[in-house]
């Protein structure tokens, strides 16, 4: 088994090189959620086409970039934050990171350019696993379990290289495979 950590709110998800499913191809997903329920979470290097002005018409001029966090529910729009002094209500679900909180905060804050893309990111739908499925991928060495989350990971600018600089950081026993190409049959 490629993965040697138990999953938990809070970890890394890292699709493994050569997944299949495009909704997952060299994925990193913050997990949020995770109990005998199931397990839910948002792709972190997957921008969307839309800005957060796209989308919601009280802040039209919002240049803020939204995530594709997964597919489903993919009409829905949440967000992760690490700033709970300005915005309550959220879960903390790794240290000084929280998932959701007080939505019209939220908004106030973008209008009056109190809050920056350095302490939000937004995504529409979500990743969700039904129970024992996320055990299951993780068994089939589709995933790889990580818990060295820090912001710098969450709110990167470079969400294009963020999948091999995820696997690199994860130790020798893994860094080779941040050089396996996207499709092996091209080698």
């Amino acid at each position: 088994m490629l993965s040697t950590i138990d999953a938990a709110a809070g970890r890394l998800l890292i699709s493994e090189p050569f997944m299949l499913d495009p909704n997952f191809k060299r994925s990193v997903i913050l997990l949020t959620e995770y109990s005998e329920a199931g397990a839910m979470g948002f792709i972190l290097n997957q921008p969307g086409e839309f800005f957060l002005g796209d989308i919601l018409p009280e802040v039209s001029y919002s240049e803020m970039p939204v995530f594709i966090g997964g597919p489903v529910a993919n009409d829905t729009l949440h967000f992760i934050h690490c700033c709970p002094e300005k915005i309550e209500g959220g879960i903390e679900i790794a240290e000084g990171v929280f998932w959701s909180g007080d939505f019209e905060t939220v908004k106030k804050l973008i209008t009056s350019y109190q809050l920056n893309s350095d302490e939000i990111r937004f995504f529409m739908g979500y990743s969700g696993w039904t129970a024992k499925q996320l055990d299951g991928e993780i068994k089939e060495d589709s995933w790889i379990v990580a818990d060295k989350l820090n912001k710098e990971i969450i709110f990167t600018k470079n969400e294009e290289n963020l999948w091999r600089e995820v696997v690199i950081g994860l130790g020798q026993r893994y860094a080779h495979i941040a050089n396996f190409p996207e499709n092996p049959e091209l080698n």
